[in-house]
């Protein structure tokens, strides 16, 4: 059952509408462009943007715009990835009109004045430094840079010191010209409303936006070598990751490659990760597993923290486990029960309606589609034991991992 309506308006921008009983309503703007855009030389510009944007239109200061929600109690906020920038808010069904009419003023008639840029670009530098700072965050950007080499995809969304402090207006403005296309944007609503009302205000706050339609040049990232790699740092403990590219978001395999993932580390106690590294041998507080999916990539990693006189043990029953997924064929009763537990996760994770909107409105975005709960659980219980054999000797075959490993100076 087909549970979302869509409208497109003639600019090429959609309307994506879920209805809902409750008195929240949770809605998102979402433009197809991220840091996987930007020129060399300007990693961190798609981040910069996304907070430039609340600070000043040619309507509003930074005061009126923080206000126009929150002083009804709404909470609204933004991120930035390597394919997107998202804004998004929460507020009572009453404000919708309120939000439509905000974000169409910071995303399209936004100022980026220098005063304003001079402050945020403290904010972002603060921002880099904190991630420094966190070698469990820190890990996962050098370990993508190694994925990735010189690619787009491998550079850190926040940019670097010398990059952030060289944007200005003109960069800001070039990005948006080449990367903000309207037939690239979706604005979500999840809410107690009529579908034709929800159309209705999109036509008066978005119709009137000019249609732009230019055109992407996103290359797929190469595949890379193997290889292991030691940074020595001021830490306390060893982090390590260990992982490589995966199938990209349209792949046949994705949704077995997510139930193998959660299989092995995904959320939980009971993953065989944990169970295997925490539980019975107690040497790791966290250990857990991800597969993250792009339009043309993927990628999978294992993390994990430790004292640095455990971590070799961790690294080899890490190991010990991808082997027997290469090796042995998941028993029937084993395969039934991860799925039970991935679609029960699924349903539960409907809860957050926050993230189930933003998630359609990727969907729409990446496929023209948008999967419903039976067509997600049709496609786990479809996944056979011989399907995720032949995953596990692609994916975890060692050729193709990454070792990264932050210890001790």
């Amino acid at each position: 059952m087909i549970d979302y309506q869509a409208h497109t308006l003639p600019n090429g921008i959609r309307i994506l509408f879920k209805p809902s009983p409750f008195t929240i309503t949770h809605c998102c703007f979402i433009v197809n462009a991220g840091s996987r855009d930007e020129m060399p030389g300007q990693e961190g510009l798609a981040h910069f943007i996304e907070h430039l944007l609340f600070k000043e239109t040619e309507r509003r200061n930074t005061n009126q715009i923080l206000n126009r929600l929150e002083l009804v109690g709404a909470d609204l906020n933004a991120y930035t990835t390597k394919e997107y920038t998202c804004i998004h808010a929460s507020l009572l069904n009453q404000h919708l009109e309120r939000s439509m009419d905000l974000f169409e003023d910071i995303l399209f008639h936004s100022t980026f004045p220098e005063e304003e840029q001079e402050k945020e670009r403290g904010v972002i530098l603060d921002e880099i430094a904190s991630y420094l700072d966190q070698p469990e965050e820190a890990i996962q950007d050098d370990f993508e840079e190694l994925l990735f080499k010189d690619d787009p995809f491998g550079k850190n969304i926040l940019g670097t010191p010398e990059t952030v402090g060289r944007m200005n207006s003109d960069d800001m403005r070039t990005f948006i010209k080449a990367n903000y296309s309207t037939s690239e944007m979706i604005f979500a609503v999840h809410g107690n409303y009529d579908f034709k009302k929800v159309v209705k205000l999109g036509e008066k706050y978005f119709g009137g936006v000019a249609e732009h339609y230019p055109k992407k040049n996103r290359v797929k990232p190469q595949l890379n070598d193997s290889g292991i790699f030691i940074v020595k740092k001021p830490i306390s403990q060893t982090h390590c990751i260990i992982g490589g590219q995966a199938y990209e978001s349209l792949h046949e395999y994705k949704n077995a490659l997510l139930l193998l993932n959660n299989l092995l580390g995904g959320m939980g106690m009971s993953s065989r990760l944990n169970l295997e590294i925490r539980e019975k041998h107690g040497i790791a507080y966290t250990i857990e597993s991800n597969y993250t999916t792009f339009t043309d990539t993927g990628i999978f990693s294992i993390y994990f923290g430790t004292d640095t006189e455990k971590a070799d043990k961790a690294t080899r029953l890490v190991h010990k486990e991808l082997k027997k997924l290469r090796e042995q064929k998941l028993g029937t009763l084993l395969l039934h029960q991860a799925k039970q537990k991935f679609i029960g996760q699924i349903a539960l994770a409907e809860e957050n309606r926050l993230s189930l909107i933003i998630s359609m409105a990727k969907s729409l975005l990446d496929f023209n589609h948008i999967d419903t709960l039976e067509d997600i659980f049709a496609k786990i219980n479809a996944v056979t034991a011989e399907q995720l054999l032949e995953i596990s000797n692609q994916i975890f075959d060692n050729d193709r991992l990454i070792t990264l490993k932050f210890e001790p100076k």
